[in-house]
């Protein structure tokens, strides 16, 4: 395990941010801890201290990246543009990222699903009970109009 430590003003630190948000996409984060700082000489700024392991490997990689257009038939691949879609909405609202709410690769599964049920969800391989509980009901009924039929 590795440790670094980030340190960005809370004004002015767009570039900082971009570097750190570049850094925890290449690595296996185990945890991370902020503090506000104040400091009369250097202002107000953020301190992030990332524990982490070496960088994500080549295969990992190669694994995320699944074109689904491919994988799906067009009505699946319709219906999972629209779920992402909904996914990515419910993110910006909460301000987080969208992979917490459900992986592309559950999204994919969902859209297989005609119609989408709350069993056919609960069915799906990282879906708990939890999970569906506090985001299933954003993704059911889907309406028929947004699954491009």
């Amino acid at each position: 395990m590795q440790i670094k430590v980030f340190t960005i003003p809370i004004l002015g630190g767009t570039a900082l941010e971009n570097d750190m948000n570049l850094f925890l996409r290449s690595k296996k984060v185990l945890q991370v801890k902020e503090h506000l700082v104040n400091n009369e000489a250097e202002g107000v700024f953020w301190c992030f201290c990332v524990r982490y392991v070496d960088d994500i490997t080549a295969t990992e990689r190669e694994r995320i990246k699944i074109d689904y257009k491919e994988v799906l038939d067009d009505a699946s691949f319709n219906r999972f543009s629209k779920l992402r879609e909904i996914r990515k909405r419910i993110a910006n609202e909460e301000k987080i990222g969208a992979y917490i709410i459900f992986t592309d690769a559950e999204l994919a599964e969902m859209a297989k699903l005609d119609p989408i049920t709350p069993d056919g969800i609960k069915g799906i391989k990282g879906i708990g009970e939890k999970k569906f509980e506090k985001y299933g009901h954003f993704f059911i009924p889907l309406p028929s109009d947004e699954t491009g039929k």
